[in-house]
């Protein structure tokens, strides 16, 4: 079936096809570093050409990917991708066949939607508690298993709440997968800016069935390198991914493993987290204060990564979103509607000054306080 695009996307490019805006709320990515920061570390002899390579990605990423994640796996584990949306495409595709079911949470990130639609799947939805802090029950993922369910489907930390599911929790899902046989795939791509409490455990380490994905684009803000992976324990799993990416990417651009690589080398990658932390929870710290001085706006405040979800009152989200996009404001955040949340927008400590953050938030409290929108 054909692969539709979701709200998100939709939105996205509705709104950056016309004049760009001039501030930013939500931006989704820890501060961009620039090319010039890893040239020292670059050898310019470096070949281009992809030919000898492994087709897995480079070793020494593939154990830096291993080391960020505190797993003691075999390379063989790790498969280089397009990003981790592309590490979940290719997990979709070749694991998920018409007829079965995806469990996965709501909200949550889009693509499960998407692609089970493509696919033929069913879709099963199971939401997050509001009122306790967009809390998900394992009980309740439990219940929704049935023998036609395939794959279970999350993001740690929560895309787009900024939820975290602790150890406890995720042991929980394991077992669960364990006893079902079901895969338990969780999209880590915030891991590293955990604000209360320590990262929680890979889920590749806590049962065969688990599946890892991630990638350098939120918390190193090396989105553009379009670098991700996914880590499997069983080696079936990484060929048959494999297999299908050679027939879209092919292999992994060579230059953009080489600069990812020197980004997770310990003494680097604990700088630039450090770096994206500390931005970070200053920025939490003004969004926080900026939303509770707001009659109209309320939110959990995020327990991890750069973005949260905030419920918007005497109005819906993407109607003061688009209200916003217009002059005099010209200030972009995403509305709620993009996660099947109406009521809610979506607000975030990522980027860096060229977002003018300050200055969109000014106009927020604006247009909130303008009267109905």
């Amino acid at each position: 079936m054909k692969v539709t695009i979701h709200k998100l996307f939709d939105y996205l490019l509705e709104t950056t096809a016309a004049e760009p805006p001039e501030c930013f709320i939500g931006f989704s990515l820890a501060r961009s570093p620039r090319l010039k920061d890893f040239l020292a570390d670059l050898d310019p002899e470096l070949s281009l050409d992809w030919n000898g390579k492994s087709f897995l990605g480079l070793p020494s990423l593939r154990q830096r990917v291993l080391d960020q994640a505190g797993l003691s796996l075999p390379l063989d584990s790790v498969l280089i991708t397009a990003g981790a949306a592309e590490a979940n495409y290719l997990l979709f595709r070749q694991l998920v066949q018409a007829g079965d079911e995806i469990v996965t949470e709501a909200p949550g990130w889009p693509q499960a939607g998407v692609m089970s639609k493509a696919i033929g799947a069913r879709l099963v939805e199971v939401a997050r508690d509001e009122g306790r802090g967009w809390w998900l029950d394992p009980e309740t993922v439990a219940r929704a298993v049935t023998p036609k369910t395939r794959m279970i489907f999350l993001t740690n930390p929560n895309n787009p709440t900024g939820r975290l599911m602790p150890e406890a929790e995720l042991r929980a899902l394991a077992d669960l997968a364990e006893r079902h046989g079901i895969w338990l795939v969780v999209d880590e791509v915030y891991a590293g800016l955990e604000w209360e409490g320590p990262r929680p455990p890979s889920i590749a380490g806590m049962t065969r069935f688990g599946i890892t994905t991630g990638s350098v684009s939120k918390a190193l803000g090396l989105q553009g390198l379009r670098t991700g992976w996914m880590i499997c324990q069983l080696p079936d799993v990484i060929r048959d991914a494999m297999i299908l990416r050679e027939n879209g990417s092919e292999i992994m651009n060579v230059l953009g493993e080489h600069i990812a690589e020197v980004a997770l080398r310990p003494d680097r990658l604990a700088g630039a987290l450090s770096r994206a932390r500390a931005e970070g929870v200053a920025t939490l710290d003004r969004l926080d204060a900026f939303v509770t001085a707001e009659p109209r706006l309320s939110w959990h405040r995020p327990e991890a990564g750069l973005i949260g979800l905030a419920r918007v009152d005497g109005t819906d989200g993407e109607s003061l979103a688009r209200a916003l996009l217009q002059p005099p404001y010209r200030t972009f955040l995403l509305p709620g509607s993009a996660y099947g949340l109406p009521q809610h927008i979506r607000i975030g400590a990522g980027g860096g000054p060229e977002c003018r953050l300050e200055e969109g938030l000014g106009r927020l409290s604006a247009l909130l306080r303008s009267g109905p929108i």
